[in-house]
């Protein structure tokens, strides 16, 4: 095709460096043409991925595809905001994904499973986000986000890696403190713990977050969406104020300590429809992040896919399509999630390895926030399919706080779940956790604060639903524990022989590194 969607023509791509694409952009997206249409994303470079003891596949090509060429000496450049994902597979397949703040030639990842042998090089895709004044708050202004997919990687095995580019080799002996490593997914159950939060931002209170996660030693880390904020006002459309692209700068280089080495899995949330560069806003999102891509709708749903690790099950779901309080998405899948939904929840329960079924996206199911509370349109698509399925636990954000309900089917409490409780989703039904305290402004409850050390039990909250057509206000008896102050979430999962209880042990943890929450979802193993 001459004339793609978004970017450069394929006919002038070909011959045109990235500096060259660059003002290409520039000439052809004014303030103006930005307002009526929106900003671009531009792939580059795409290449297969091989390590020891595997085969070298052939590389793979963009839709768009450009040398990754550079105007500037390589050697005065150093990458940043590494952060990992899964594959389809996480037993066998990685992303690393890191930034460069100016065109490079030549970007590349080493490597193999020791940090004195990195000689298998690997080329890296370049994806090329501009931004032009007008949009937000900065001038023109683009980032550079590159990926390298790693394929055909050994199940349980610690890896090493260094990325670069023309002029800066991570092998060097001067560099070699650039080196980062990852663990991919074991061939078979052994115990295993993972952190999840949303609503982080960029503040000294996310920061203080991410320096416990680590701590954690967790095998991956769930976002449950509104990642970096670079989009304040959060209503996906192109009217919203105060937009600047380079927050993700400060975001990717604040989460660097944690993402580098621990895949980081995200889910998308009303912050992170940027509109400017796409019809369905996340343009911007599929230049920085590589996801499993086994959703049932890349195009407009590049942030919903599954993977499995051990003997649970994650599922990332976009809740902006099913979002009654926030509609710029509303029905943009066409109902295609929910078929997938229901299909992915058949499939994990009838797995014979696979135990637990956690879900994770941004809206809440059930919570009391005085901001936004709860979200019927979850409750309408999703909530009887988790019910059906029997899921075992579901995490959300939205609300900036933390809230965990007791067991819940047919929006009613079916069993108390006080602190240090244990739930039978086979009998009793479904736990809900927001944990959208990462690092953004606190919110409210209406309700007085009830956590670990500090309970006080009340039996009705007054609280509100966001329906078609406005709020619903309803009083609930679900609401368990409320704290209020930055907090995550850490869940340490433990397989059994089959026919015994295998558990997952959750946990609330303050940004002071106290516990305030902890409760166990039990389920008898396969």
């Amino acid at each position: 095709m001459d004339t793609p969607r978004m970017g450069v023509p394929e006919r002038l791509a070909e011959r045109m460096s990235m500096a060259e694409q660059h003002e290409y952009l520039r000439a052809r997206f004014s303030r103006r043409t930005m307002i009526r249409g929106g900003a671009v994303t531009l792939g580059a470079v795409a290449g297969g991925a091989f390590v020891p003891g595997a085969t070298a596949q052939a590389a793979v090509s963009t839709t768009r595809t450009a040398p990754a060429t550079g105007t500037v000496d390589g050697a005065h450049v150093a990458p940043f905001g590494r952060h990992l994902a899964y594959g389809t597979d996480p037993r066998t397949e990685m992303t690393v994904s890191w930034q460069v703040p100016v065109a490079v030639r030549k970007p590349f990842i080493r490597i193999g499973a020791h940090p004195w042998d990195l000689s298998r090089t690997i080329e890296a895709e370049v994806r090329t986000l501009f931004t032009p004044a007008g949009v937000g708050a900065s001038g023109n202004h683009t980032q550079y986000y590159v990926h390298a997919r790693l394929t055909h990687l050994r199940p349980g095995r610690t890896y090493y890696y260094g990325v670069g580019h023309q002029g800066f080799d991570p092998a060097q002996p001067h560099l070699l403190g650039t080196l980062g490593t990852f663990t991919t997914a074991p061939s078979h159950q052994e115990p295993f713990t993972f952190t999840a939060f949303g609503d982080e931002g960029v503040s000294y209170h996310a920061l203080a977050n991410n320096s416990l996660l680590l701590g954690q030693n967790p095998a991956f880390h769930l976002h449950a969406g509104d990642i970096a904020y670079g989009d304040p006002t959060g209503q996906g459309r192109t009217d919203d104020t105060g937009f600047d692209s380079r927050v993700w700068d400060q975001f990717l280089a604040q989460t660097e300590s944690v993402a580098k080495s621990v895949p980081w899995m995200p889910a998308y949330g009303n912050h992170d429809m940027e509109a400017w560069y796409s019809p369905n806003g996340y343009g911007g999102e599929e230049a920085r992040w590589t996801l499993p891509d086994n959703g049932p709708d890349k195009k407009n749903l590049p942030g919903v896919y599954s993977f499995v690790y051990g003997n649970t099950a994650v599922i990332s779901l976009d809740a902006n399509d099913i979002s009654f309080e926030i509609p710029a998405n509303l029905g943009i899948s066409g109902g295609t999630q929910t078929t997938w939904l229901q299909a992915q929840l058949k499939k994990y329960r009838a797995a014979h390895d696979i135990d637990f079924i956690v879900v994770f996206f941004h809206h809440c199911a059930y919570c009391t926030s005085t901001s936004h509370a709860s979200e019927g349109g979850v409750r309408q698509e999703w909530v009887p399919l988790f019910e059906k399925y029997t899921v075992d636990l579901v995490i959300n954000g939205h609300n900036h706080q933390y809230e965990r309900t007791d067991v819940i089917k047919g929006d009613k409490v079916t069993k108390k779940l006080p602190i240090g409780g244990t739930a039978y989703p086979e009998t009793d039904g479904v736990v809900y956790v927001t944990a959208g305290a990462a690092g953004r402004s606190l919110y409210a409850f209406s309700a007085p604060l009830s956590y670990e050390g500090n309970e006080h039990d009340v039996d009705s909250v007054a609280s509100f639903v966001n329906v078609k057509g406005g709020k619903q206000n309803e009083t609930v008896a679900w609401s368990r524990v409320r704290y209020l102050d930055y907090s995550f979430l850490r869940v340490d999962v433990t397989p059994a022989p089959k026919g015994r209880l295998a558990t997952l042990t959750v946990r609330g943890i303050a940004e002071t590194g106290d516990q305030v929450d902890h409760f166990t979802v039990a389920r008898r193993s396969k």
